[in-house]
């Protein structure tokens, strides 16, 4: 690889680092080609980027980055990264499940907001969070709560008027 080349993969790797919102790394040693080819796909759809690079680059990449001293443990064989920019917990949901069918693939850290979490954290919190999605969806119905409770309440008066008119009638009848 020539030297402009090398710079450029350096660049493309800390642009990633700059724009994710979360990180996931994980050692896939022993895995087959379409046992990878999968877990790509199932990444892909997430909008999770996924690439196999050098520790040596992802240690310059990252130099400069208050989590830099943290990663040394990480970085050290077989490590594929996988970057979320939209939505932090979609990698670690996808390698959680992934890894229940596949026991060779092996979750090595996360990167989420500068802070580094250890595999357990990685399946334990992160791939427990919500999604951008169902986070949405809860706020939207805290939105709307006051609003249905509020057409409740109007609808109440009427409602008892009603029932009060049938008892009557259930007692004269």
């Amino acid at each position: 690889m020539l030297r402009s080349e090398k710079q450029e993969n350096l660049e493309a790797v800390k642009d990633r680092f700059n724009r994710m919102t979360s990180a996931v790394f994980v050692d896939f040693t022993g895995l087959d080609v379409p046992t990878v080819t999968k877990l790509r796909d199932q990444l892909r759809k997430a909008d999770v980027e996924y690439k196999v690079v050098k520790n040596k680059i992802t240690k310059l990449a990252i130099k400069d980055k208050p989590y830099a001293s943290s990663m040394d443990t990480t970085l050290r064989g077989m490590t594929g990264i996988a970057w979320s920019y939209e939505d932090p917990s979609a990698a670690a949901k996808i390698f959680k499940e992934f890894v229940k069918d596949n026991e060779k693939l092996k979750i090595k850290a996360g990167l989420v907001e500068g802070r580094m979490l250890d595999s357990e954290a990685v399946v334990s919190q992160l791939a427990t969070m919500p999604g951008k999605d169902e986070v949405r969806a809860q706020l939207l119905c805290t939105l709307q709560a006051p609003a249905q409770q509020f057409v409740r309440q109007l609808n109440a008066a009427a409602q008892n008027f009603v029932y009060l008119l049938k008892a009557k009638e259930t007692k004269e009848g």
